[in-house]
């Protein structure tokens, strides 16, 4: 299967990482075709710089459609744009913090989040709600780690981020831990490892969620919610969406 998994910032080297982290846990016959939109912000970490992301992340779903990939992946943890994005595509598009919360709870009685940012805490608490999966959720802790300082994580960011870990365990009482940015896919088996509880990262874990509605052949429903835009005229850059 063709696996379009989609960084819906601007930043190539983040891009490129989360790549490697999906690669390395696909099936053989998974092909990831790892892409970022043209335009929009370099990282993901407010309410504006999503909006400024959306219609772009949007152009590259439907240019996954036109190529027929069959899923998409949004491997932002705030799932931007995904119920337009739904609406665009046949093929299944999965949010990735949607993906590492159902994960987490197959395997956990109660999990812990801990993100990136402070502000970020809001979006994180009203994703858990909308997922149905805010009374299984021990805490949201927050790292205030830019972004970007994942890109190549130094020792000091990597200790802020172990001691968030360590204080959803063993104040929060979580007992699983799901990892609130892409940009953290690479760390989860060595904080696993350190943490002696299971670590979830959300861009393996849709990679898995893709792979298993493609072998039970089920796209996106096309009935109510998600059915297809209404045909209207847009003016402007976006009149390639007009029908």
């Amino acid at each position: 299967m063709r696996i379009q998994l989609i960084n819906p910032n601007t930043c190539q080297g983040m891009t490129d990482k989360i790549a490697s982290s999906a690669v390395a846990v696909a099936l053989p016959d998974s092909e990831i075709i790892a892409r970022s939109p043209a335009h929009g912000p370099e990282s993901i970490e407010c309410a504006f710089d999503e909006a400024i992301a959306a219609t772009a992340l949007l152009d590259v779903i439907a240019e996954g459609e036109a190529q027929g990939v069959d899923a998409h992946i949004i491997a932002c943890f705030g799932d931007p744009s995904i119920d337009a994005a739904r609406e665009l595509a046949n093929a299944p598009v999965i949010g990735i913090a949607g993906a590492a919360f159902q994960m987490a709870s197959l395997i956990s009685h109660r999990f812990g989040v801990v993100t990136t940012m402070s502000r970020t805490l809001p979006a994180a608490h009203h994703l858990l709600e909308r997922y149905g999966y805010a009374h299984l959720c021990s805490g949201v802790r927050a790292t205030d780690i830019a972004v970007l300082s994942l890109e190549h994580i130094e020792h000091s960011v990597y200790q802020q981020l172990l001691r968030e870990c360590h204080a959803a365990i063993e104040q929060d009482g979580a007992e699983a831990i799901v990892l609130g940015c892409a940009g953290m896919s690479d760390l989860a088996t060595e904080l696993s490892i350190e943490l002696n509880v299971p670590v979830i990262d959300g861009v393996t874990a849709a990679v898995k969620l893709a792979e298993s509605l493609n072998h039970l052949n089920l796209t996106t429903s096309k009935s109510g919610q998600y059915a297809s835009p209404l045909s209207k005229k847009f003016i402007g850059r976006y009149a390639h969406f007009s029908r």
